[in-house]
């Protein structure tokens, strides 16, 4: 997962709710304090929410852009049905179509993290005409790799037979040696919290979309929509190569970010924003 070092948003942002016409989304919403160029939606990924941009939210919006990071249907402060039907594909596309609408600001510049890319592509996919650019951050072409297959099995078949609270000790008692003391740290805390609204469907059914996600690039390619891909310098869900390939296949611009991993949006903000925020340049919305 994501782990942002702070759940407060910076002053230029306001966590609010976000009425589509799909239901309603927890979102913070942060605003340029001068003129805007463009509308920015930001889809997080597995176990992920909102907050999972929070330090990305200034420097973006610093640079002209309004930034809503949305959680998806059953995220976090996001409710959603106890049935896994709910989250399937098609109906989380469906739900960031109706997000673009109700953010409005004419075509929007669309951005997914991991899950989040996937879920992205497919909403454009399903109709491309509300969206100016599509950024896939640490995203790949097709199902996650071999060992994370695994992982996600692990977490399924854990959820089944386990409480949301005991599913997190558990995960919390193979953390690396050096977080082991760090249990009453704020962000320790908010994460915590953050895990225990999930919606356990929620990761059931799209933990199953991960490990058997087909590949689409060919489809995506085929649309001409501008796309960005941007990873870290290493990746162990789908590997920095894989995402150099699905780069060239997409005829895509193409951005590692030195120092990150999973999560450029948390390890590097400041050079990820940066980055994101060029590409748009290059693609104002409605030209």
């Amino acid at each position: 997962m994501s782990r942002p070092p702070t759940f407060v948003p910076p002053p230029c942002a306001r966590a609010r709710v976000l009425r589509t016409g799909r239901g309603e989304f927890a979102v913070l919403d942060a605003a340029p304090g001068g003129p805007v160029k463009g509308t920015a939606l930001l889809v997080p990924g597995y176990t992920g929410s909102k907050e999972d941009f929070v330090l990305m939210l200034e420097p973006l919006a610093d640079a002209g852009y309004r930034v809503v990071a949305v959680d998806g249907r059953g995220q976090y402060e996001s409710a959603g049905a106890d049935e896994e039907q709910a989250y399937a594909q098609s109906e989380l596309a469906r739900d960031v179509l109706a997000q673009a609408a109700a953010v409005g600001g004419g075509p929007v510049h669309l951005l997914g993290h991991s899950l989040g890319g996937q879920i992205a592509r497919a909403a454009v996919l399903t109709d491309a005409t509300p969206f100016a650019t599509l950024t896939l951050m640490s995203s790949g072409p097709a199902e996650v790799t071999p060992e994370q297959r695994r992982k996600l099995k692990l977490l399924r078949d854990a959820l089944g037979v386990m409480t949301m609270a005991q599913v997190w000790e558990a995960m919390r008692a193979m953390d690396p040696p050096e977080e082991a003391d760090d249990s009453l740290r704020g962000d320790r805390q908010d994460l915590r919290r953050r895990w225990l609204l999930h919606n356990p469907a929620q990761l059931v059914a799209t933990g199953r979309q991960l490990s058997t996600e087909p590949d689409r690039v060919a489809e995506l390619a085929a649309l001409g929509l501008p796309v960005h891909v941007v990873s870290g310098a290493r990746d162990d869900t789908w590997p920095v190569p894989l995402l150099d390939d699905m780069a060239k296949r997409l005829e895509a611009r193409r951005t590692t970010i030195d120092g990150a991993e999973h999560s450029p949006n948390t390890d590097r903000p400041a050079e990820t924003a940066a980055a994101v925020a060029a590409f748009w340049d290059a693609h104002p919305a409605g030209q």
